[in-house]
């Protein structure tokens, strides 16, 4: 599979790249950024973190805002992140032109009802095809991490807890921890999975612990001063599993910080060094 390279930065003695390519598994084209820290020209495979962002985002969110690429550089780590949703003409959006579903808002699962079934297959994107892509292009290994924002910290959860061993590391900022329960998840669900429930209990974190056949530890930030902690993300539903299924779950409450990637920023080191410890050692 081919890989077009549209534009190249260079970033703390590494490269920020994004490259567009033809997704078999979603059906359009599609683009990802990478992050190649300096010891990727010193031969030899690194480690890889997957990001995951957030409804409306793209590619550019996490690597623009977040400040993740100086701690990379000195950890060593890749970092990729994909866009959240496909993309392209074919590809259908919401009706109305809502913001919290279709373009821009895949949640990261594989839509089963029409006519999201055939482009909404994010969760075989991001967990199949897109790390087949990077480890064939670039210095990458199998050992990867994931981790994300909101949509995106859902969809981190939900990938490492669907598929054991897959990933070494996970971790969230602010993810929709319980989307069988919230506005946001409840419209993405019955649409793309239609109204049986119990095939949205696939695809929320707090369903997926329960039956979990690896107790991966769980790392999570939270703003207190965020406008969708008690209505959409609901935190307190992801403790409350972990606690039941004996999940290793650090939760952290941070004080005074929103749901914006003032707050990423802040606390995206002490992430990185986490996946660090569990990829690099």
């Amino acid at each position: 599979m081919s890989l077009e390279n549209i534009s190249c930065q260079k970033s703390f003695g590494g490269w920020h790249k994004r490259y567009r390519h033809r997704s078999e598994v979603l059906g359009c084209d599609m683009v990802f950024a990478v992050y190649l820290p300096p010891q990727a020209e010193q031969g030899g495979k690194l480690p890889v973190l997957y990001w995951l962002s957030g409804l409306t985002c793209t590619d550019e969110n996490f690597m623009q805002k977040a400040g993740a690429m100086r701690m990379a550089a000195e950890l060593g780590l890749i970092i990729v992140a994909p866009d959240t949703s496909p993309r392209g003409p074919e590809v259908p959006g919401d009706p109305d032109g809502a913001w919290d579903f279709g373009l821009g808002a895949g949640f990261y699962l594989n839509a089963t009802q029409e006519p999201w079934s055939r482009h909404y297959r994010m969760h075989d994107y991001v967990v199949q095809e897109l790390p087949t892509l990077v480890e064939a292009h670039f210095p990458a290994s199998d050992k990867r991490g994931i981790s994300g924002h909101s949509m995106g910290g859902h969809g981190a959860l939900v990938c490492a807890l669907r598929n054991p061993r897959r990933y070494l590391s996970v971790s969230a900022f602010s993810p929709i921890n319980n989307p069988m329960d919230c506005p946001w998840g409840q419209k993405a669900f019955s649409r793309y999975l239609g109204e049986d429930r119990s095939k949205w209990r696939e695809w929320d974190a707090c369903a997926l612990i329960a039956e979990a056949d690896e107790k991966l530890p769980l790392l999570v930030d939270q703003g207190d001063r965020d406008d969708f902690l008690a209505n959409q993300l609901k935190p307190e539903a992801l403790q409350q599993a972990a606690k039941l299924a004996g999940h290793p779950l650090t939760l952290r409450l941070q004080p005074g910080y929103d749901h914006s990637y003032f707050f990423i920023a802040s606390f995206i080191d002490e992430h990185l060094r986490h996946h660090a410890h569990a990829l690099v050692g």
